[in-house]
This record gives structure tokens, sequence and C-alpha cells, in this order.
């Protein structure tokens, strides 16, 4: 039986959505599924406009590459994008929502039928010293919560992924980014079992 996962990442143009998703395709592609997609959606051209992109990760190959509606997973590289988005409205029951934030979900308004997975990515990032003209970058450190809460795609398989994308201190710096968010996880589980095998850890 074919197996089918849909991911949706949410995001600010420049905070490396885009990257983070085919980061997590490659590392899904290394952990065995046959095939992968990421595909973005702009709502502005301009720096600091929400950006999603879609993600499909599959067991079989791929013939699918509309937008993605009722995804299993939902990721957000900014909190802030959830006064302005509704990240939640179509999660599937039993799903996972990832949010790169240093509060609860209560602090965030957040409730449902679905796991919750937290970590302040900016700040692993930013202890990891992975700035660039003074930016902090997350697109590897939002998937350490990630890889914390969900048994799709391991640890190791998004280290090797990051691992190829980077080289010298770049690649060192990401690594250690990653696996501060990944250790500074919080799960919040709504559900004993759910659709992508989320579970804290």
């Amino acid at each position: 039986m074919s197996e089918l996962y849909e991911i949706v990442w949410h995001g600010r143009g420049g905070q490396g959505a885009v990257t983070a998703a085919k980061l997590y395709t490659e590392a899904a592609y290394y952990q065995g599924f046959k095939g992968v997609s990421a595909k973005p959606t702009y709502f502005s051209e301009r720096r600091g406009a929400p950006v999603s992109v879609h993600t499909r990760i599959s067991s079989e190959p791929i013939r699918t590459y509309s937008n993605v509606t009722t995804p299993d997973m939902a990721v957000v590289l900014d909190d802030n994008l959830l006064e302005m988005v509704n990240v939640t409205a179509n999660l599937r029951e039993g799903g996972l929502l990832v949010v790169n934030s240093s509060l609860t979900p209560q602090d965030l308004g957040l409730s449902g039928p679905f796991t919750i997975a937290l970590a302040d990515a900016f700040h692993a990032s930013e202890a990891a010293e992975l700035i660039v003209e003074g930016n902090v970058l997350i697109s590897t450190s939002i998937l350490g919560p990630l890889a914390a809460a969900s048994h799709l795609v391991s640890l190791e398989n998004i280290q090797r992924a990051v691992a190829g994308k980077f080289a010298g201190k770049a690649k060192d710096r990401n690594l250690k980014a990653l696996k501060l968010a990944f250790e500074a996880t919080r799960v919040f589980r709504r559900k004993p079992a759910d659709a992508v095998s989320a579970s804290a850890r």
C-alpha cells in the first residue's frame, strides 16, 4: 500500500522555508522514500512577505504537484504568522504542528486534535553562530523539532542532507543549530497515536 505524507511550511521571505523544505525532502529520499517534491508559493516577492512551501513525501513516485490542502504536518518558521494565517485550519486530525517559538501552546492560542512540537529555532541558530550579515538563519534549526516529534524522517538522515549542502564552518554551524533545536524540542501530544507517528522523545 502506497504511503503519502503532505507537509505545508509557513514562513516569511528570506527565512529559509524553501531551503528547509528541500533539505527535508532530500533527507526523506535518504530515508527510503521514492517520491519527494517541494513547491513554493509566494504571496509577494518582497523580503519578509508570507511564503508557503507544499511538500509531498511518498513511498511511490509522485505525480501530483498541486498545492497541499489537507496536510499531515504544518511547520511554522515564525510564530507571528499564527496571527496572520490559520495554519491548523485544514491540518489532518492526529497531525503534527511544528512551531518556532519559545512560548507554550496556551500562550500561542493553539489547541486541537493534533500534536504540537515547539522549539526556539532562532535561539538555537544564534547559539550556533549561524548568522549571516546580521540575520539569524533558521532553515536548518527548524528541522530539529520536526525530527524530534516525528518518526517520518530521522535526525541522522536530516544531518546527512545538511552535511551534503554546506561545507567547512557553515556545515559545522548548521549541524550544531539542528542538534540544539532537536534537543530543545517540547512535544505536546493530543492523541496517543497519529497519522505521522509523532512521539515525545
